[in-house]
């Protein structure tokens, strides 16, 4: 089997099984899982190995930079805390449950943290593909739980994996400095990069340019952290974070329109190939499974994802209502949502790509020459809790997203009527010094107030009236587009609703650029 052979299998099995769940409506993950099962079932790709080190510097940067894009800066900063406890608290119970679990089995305890730091993380493929029909506030909370838990648990992994190949022992201290050090100093790289790279933007005029400098920037986030040593995760997602506020005022309409045509297209197809991937990876899983039985592995892999469920579903029906027993606060009273709509939360816990990488990067011997024991029952008991949790909690989410009965997110309505009718003020109080400047006749000015006011197209007769409106409506244009960022900057509209009015500004930007 050669690159371009699995480039071209994989690309072909996204493609099927994105149209196949279309015509269905079965779960596009456990699709793509399936078919790539059946791949690794082949002779070509019998042999077949997924590199870790592909998926984390590879497809990781790429995704958690344009998930950290498309995310709203400001629910995330109202929500922190309760993101801030998922992606640390809670990616800590769960590798304390699956140790304890594991080592009941009779696995050791050194291993059994490995397989806990594995499988701590939700994946951010995984929770992107199955929960957009979410609301809002949960949406942005799932999101970027599965961005930041990546950061805790390579950290965590790290530490285990030191003890059980004897690099170093464990200690308290020595644990949280390492979480010290990896998150400070990924935030600093990556608000770092970010700054850097809009001193960049604003120097180039090309759109191309622009889009080149879009494909690369996670992974000038991501490398310099990782050769310091600190979280590229977090590296990424901040400098993504960083550039989704800056970028309204550093990047054109058109610049803009390409970046986002290509990370749809990019984010798509890489999360489809890591399912395939992780499905090719599965057959191998099981030959290369010699330590314990297939039934006494698959038994652990099932207790184990009872565990990562269990204690998934304990800390959503716990914490929350300790925090909430603590802090009496009426702006949090008002946030609080019921026990059903808590299920979601609950439920949206799959793993994927990542924890399969991170287990694969678990050295087969230790710092003395001896084989790792029961390695190979971590790589198995991996991919089991990733089939188990994306066969159960993938195609059931809709149904616990129904019956939770969200309420319709009028804030979010309420927000893009605010913009549109402050971008329409904006721009008729603007109207009259632009027409004056650009020598538009009263006649086409009153049209483009009429236009503004009931959506009529203006319709002038010469060429020169034509250009002289068309610059007319591309500075109007820059004064909605101003008014939406001061909005959002301000507060009262968030980045998602920015990004919803910024699409049809940006359509209608290079429409008129291109008369």
């Amino acid at each position: 089997m050669d690159s371009l052979e699995l480039i071209v299998v994989v690309a072909v099995a996204v493609l099927l099984m994105g149209w196949l769940s279309r015509r269905t409506g079965l779960s596009e993950p456990l699709l793509l899982l399936a078919a790539g099962a059946l791949v690794g079932l082949t002779p070509s790709f019998a042999s077949f190995a997924l590199s870790p080190d592909v998926v984390l510097f590879l497809f990781l940067p790429a995704l958690l930079y344009w998930e950290a894009l498309t995310s709203s800066v400001r629910e995330i900063r109202t929500n922190f805390r309760s993101i801030a406890l998922q992606c640390t608290g809670l990616v800590l119970a769960t590798a304390v449950s699956v140790a304890v679990v594991a080592h009941t089995l009779g696995y050791g305890w050194p291993i059994a943290f490995v397989l806990g730091a594995v499988l701590a993380p939700t994946d951010a493929a995984a929770v992107a593909a199955v929960a957009r029909a979410m609301p809002r506030r949960i949406l942005t909370v799932l999101r970027t739980e599965s961005l930041l838990n990546d950061g805790t648990e390579l950290v965590l992994l790290a530490v285990t994996i030191d003890v059980v190949t004897g690099e170093h022992l464990f200690s308290w201290s020595g644990t949280a400095l390492a979480f010290v050090e990896s998150y400070a100093g990924g935030i600093l790289i990556g608000a770092a990069v970010a700054l850097l790279l809009i001193q960049v933007r604003c120097r180039l005029t090309e759109p191309l340019l622009h889009s080149v400098l879009s494909v690369a920037t996670p992974f000038l986030a991501y490398l310099p952290a990782e050769l310091l040593h600190v979280s590229g995760v977090l590296a990424v997602v901040v400098c993504g974070l960083v550039s989704s506020w800056f970028g309204p005022r550093v990047i054109g309409s058109e610049a803009r329109i390409q970046a986002v045509a290509f990370w749809e297209v990019a984010s798509y197809l890489l999360n489809g190939a890591l399912f395939v991937l992780v499905g090719i990876q599965l057959p191998a899983a099981v030959r290369a499974l010699t330590s314990v039985s297939l039934l006494q592995a698959t038994t652990a892999g099932l207790a184990v994802s009872v565990a990562v469920l269990g204690t998934r579903l304990l800390w959503f029906y716990s914490v929350p209502y300790l925090v909430r027993l603590l802090d009496r606060r009426p702006q949090q009273r008002d946030r609080r949502i019921t026990a059903p709509q808590r299920l979601p939360l609950a439920w949206a816990g799959m793993r994927g790509a990542i924890s399969l990488a991170a287990a694969l990067t678990v050295p087969a011997t230790t710092a003395d020459g001896h084989a790792v024991g029961q390695r190979d029952a971590v790589v198995f008991i991996t991919t089991v809790v990733i089939v188990v949790t994306l066969a159960l909690l993938g195609p059931t989410l809709p149904a616990v997203v129904r019956r939770a009965r969200f309420p319709a997110d009028a804030d979010k309505s309420a927000e893009l009527t605010l913009a549109r009718c402050r971008l329409s003020s904006a721009a008729l109080d603007a109207l009259p010094e632009l027409a004056e400047r650009f020598g538009v006749p009263e006649e086409d000015t009153a049209r483009m107030v009429q236009d503004i006011e009931d959506r009529t197209a203006p319709a002038p007769d010469s060429a020169h009236r034509r250009e002289s409106l068309r610059h007319l409506q591309l500075a109007l244009l820059q004064v909605k587009r101003d008014t939406l960022t001061d909005l959002r900057d301000s507060g009262r509209i968030d980045d998602i609703v920015l990004r919803s009015v910024q699409e049809v500004l940006d359509v209608e930007e290079v429409r008129l650029g291109r008369h």
